[in-house]
């Protein structure tokens, strides 16, 4: 068999919190700029040291995540700003139980179980098509959920037909 490949990148949505922090840190830089001229030099150096801290902060604010899925395994990578790459987790598909849309009734057990860990890869945007892949990490049980394309989710429906499902 010939190795199956598929690859996407999915943009994070910015969620209320990370809107709420890139622009507040934005309105406190300007507030101590503003101040350091008017009041007190002292606050352009505080304002300064919030900016170097906004620096390493930013960026965790503009996500990406990139699927990666050959022969089986599942990578999946947390870009941070299309400057920072980290690998944030990787199943293999052999091991998942089932793989189906969210919102799926296949998933209803898993659903009702409050010690499954949940695993979130996805948009975070409910109106995309957005799956839910049940599998051992880490030697506990985890819901993971993506958001894989219709041609990343046929192959790997080719790699394991009996796991994945469509509706």
């Amino acid at each position: 068999m010939s190795d199956l490949y598929s690859e996407l990148l999915v943009k994070k949505e910015q969620t209320a919190k990370d809107k709420l922090i890139k622009y507040g840190l934005y309105a406190i830089i300007a507030i101590l700029a503003i101040g350091g001229v008017l009041l007190n030099p002292l606050l352009i150096f505080i304002g300064l040291l919030v900016g170097i801290g906004a620096y390493f902060i930013l960026p965790s604010t503009d996500v990406e995540f990139e699927y990666l899925f050959v022969s089986g395994e599942i990578d999946v990578d947390r870009v941070l700003a299309k400057t920072k790459r980290k690998k944030a987790g990787s199943f293999s598909v052999r091991e998942c139980e089932l793989i189906a849309p969210l919102h799926s009734h296949r998933l209803d057990y898993y659903n009702a179980n409050s010690k499954i860990k949940v695993v979130d890869y996805s948009s975070g945007n409910d109106e995309h098509k957005r799956y839910a892949a049940i599998t051992r990490m880490n030697n506990e049980t985890c819901k993971v959920i993506f958001e894989p394309d219709e041609a990343m989710i046929k192959t790997i429906h080719q790699y394991a037909p009996s796991k994945v499902f469509f509706e």
